[in-house]
């Protein structure tokens, strides 16, 4: 007997028996549905998935009659707007409108085919569910996406067997599985995390997938998500390198927040493989140890954990540098926009944890940004600050610095000096809107002088996924990006022409790679040398994204400075506890 279900989007009436329709049919051979906008009636499947939280409610099904077209999904979602009445398991008819929705349709999303306004009837329980496809390296093509100039690949015939996107849309909507996965993305705060199917994308030295170039996107990266209640079972906590043991197994999902989604219904164990949080080796007593961290949005009121564990990362791991440069460090209020600039009270906070935790006494300079003119969190008015230990290197205060004032450079050779000190390059170059502006100091290390630069580039908001539906996407943050490294690489051929074995140490969170043009822009003309490059090629990561290992931060050294022991230090992004998401680094240089 047929249970009819009443609608819950619309008035739909129940269907009362199978249409001509199937599942396949819908999806077609591209992206793109030739059914869109069109109702359908009484198509037929079985309920692989339930979605009864968030704001998209409704279920999975598939067709247990697939055609042998490749390119044609057998699976769709029905959107109910409402906590789903169906179970895993059902045979259902459903009537309802087929849509093309996109979670994030103005940047760049793809498409997820729908069935809206339904009308659902079940036809019978506790079905065998459709086998898994199984996404293993041998399936998964190793070119990512097809050519389309920049343009929309929507509308083009679908080819699993060519390109890893055409592979995964291929799927959408049906029952997968992974198997043994190693994990490259850590559980994040959304109970989220990501592992990686091919085998053929190259692994980092501490099991993480190395983002190597635009041209190559790591292929293998998937998100897992799960809908099993927390009740039932918990969402496991893994650190990249860990690996989802036995089988992962659910509807293949596609959201703005991470691409193509495994939402599991049933999760594998997890193995933990021990990863360690690392520790920079020791300075000597002739070397000068600078380091760079960005402090995620530091505040006053954020609690005394995340300013004892940022303390206890810069004493232990990165064994009390002389100098470090941090970045997002914000006003005294937090994110409370009320006009204040003023940054004392944040900084003292962390100088105290430091001390508590066994660390120098570090003092601090920095310049305070014209309210709301530097980016970040609205109200947060985040800025660069250089902490450094006077026990080990001292600061030559240079008064005129202001946060409107443009730095300058005077003198030659061994007189060569900043004319403000802290200083600000060029603070009213266009570049630099809403963006923050870096930061200038001149040090003196055992009667050496030393200029450095910390630096936080404008951030990559605005620029397409690297699924997007357009290919390849658009970085439109590039722009601003490449202008502020041409700013600076003019800052750079000042100091240099003033003095060319001038030492400088650039460094900070430079929002981009190191095969960037901002990159190269910066280092253009052999001003600065980028030290991410000289490490062995599996450790060029700073930060982790959707399962990627990449590079975001950076320190530079200028050519007065022939020897530096750098090193990346691992302790935040691979790890589902992290204080911060990038990672700290450390240069060791004898000036």
């Amino acid at each position: 007997m047929l249970a009819a279900l009443p609608a819950v989007a619309a008035s739909t009436p129940p269907p009362t028996q199978p249409w001509t329709v199937r599942i396949h049919d819908i999806r077609g051979t591209t992206r793109l549905s030739p059914f869109t906008g069109k109702t359908v009636a009484g198509v037929p499947g079985i309920v692989i998935g339930t979605r009864t939280y968030g704001s998209s409610k409704g279920f999975w099904m598939q067709d247990p009659k697939p055609d042998r077209n490749p390119a044609t999904s057998e699976g769709i979602f029905v959107y109910t707007g409402s906590t789903p009445t169906v179970a895993v398991g059902d045979s259902v008819l459903v009537t309802g409108t087929v849509s093309q929705y996109y979670p994030d349709y103005a940047g760049g999303s793809q498409s997820i085919t729908e069935l809206t306004k339904p009308g659902i009837t079940v036809v019978s329980s506790g079905n065998a569910l459709p086998a898994p496809v199984v996404i293993s390296g041998s399936d998964v093509p190793g070119r990512y996406a097809p050519p389309s100039s920049g343009g929309s690949i929507e509308g083009l015939t679908l080819h699993p067997d060519r390109y890893a996107l055409d592979f995964y849309a291929s799927l959408q909507g049906m029952r997968v599985e992974v198997k043994d996965a190693r994990v490259v993305g850590p559980t994040d705060a959304y109970s989220e995390l990501w592992v990686e199917t091919d085998k053929g994308d190259q692994k980092s030295k501490r099991g993480g997938a190395l983002y190597e170039s635009y041209q190559e996107p790591n292929s293998g990266r998937l998100q897992i998500q799960s809908l099993i209640p927390l009740a039932q079972q918990a969402f496991p906590k893994a650190n990249v390198g860990d690996v989802l043991t036995g089988t992962t197994t659910g509807p293949l999902d596609y959201n703005q927040y991470g691409g193509y989604t495994l939402v599991a219904t049933q999760l594998g164990a997890l193995k933990d493989n021990g990863l360690k949080r690392e520790v920079a080796p020791p300075a000597r007593d002739d070397q000068a140890s600078i380091a760079t961290y960005n402090v995620e949005n530091l505040a006053p009121t954020d609690p005394a954990t995340k300013f004892s564990g940022l303390a206890q990362g810069i004493v232990s791991n990165l064994r009390s540098p002389d100098v470090v440069a941090l970045e997002e460090i914000q006003d005294n209020s937090g994110a409370v926009n009320d006009g204040t600039v003023d940054a004392g009270v944040t900084v003292g906070k962390l100088i105290a944890a430091i001390q508590a935790a066994g660390g120098p006494a570090y003092q601090w300079r920095s310049i305070n940004p014209v309210d709301g003119q530097d980016g970040g969190q609205p109200g947060g008015n985040i800025r660069q600050v250089f902490l450094f230990n006077p026990q080990r290197i001292s600061f030559t205060d240079i008064p005129g610095g202001t946060s409107t004032t443009a730095v300058g450079v005077t003198g030659t050779g061994d007189d060569t000096s900043l004319t403000a000190s802290p200083g600000r390059i060029d603070p009213a170059n266009t570049a630099w809107t809403a963006s923050r502006k870096p930061l200038v100091g001149q040090f003196s290390f055992r009667g050496k002088k030393l200029f450095i630069i910390a630096n936080h580039l404008v951030a990559k908001l605005g620029d397409q996924s690297i699924d997007s539906r357009f290919q390849p996407p658009v970085r439109s943050s590039e722009v601003q990006r490449l202008q502020q490294a041409t700013v600076e690489n003019g800052f750079m051929d000042q100091l240099l022409a003033a003095d060319p074995q001038a030492e400088v140490v650039s460094l900070g969170d430079y929002n981009d790679f190191q095969f960037s043009p901002a990159m190269a822009a910066l280092t253009k003309g052999g001003v600065l040398r980028d030290l991410v490059n000289e490490l062995p090629e599996t450790s060029q990561y700073t930060y982790d994204y959707e399962g990627n290992s990449e590079v975001l931060d950076h320190i530079l050294v200028s050519p007065g400075i022939d020897s530096a022991k750098y090193d990346v230090v691992h302790i935040n992004s691979e790890f589902a506890t992290q204080v911060s998401d990038h990672e700290p680094q450390v240069v060791r240089i004898k000036p």
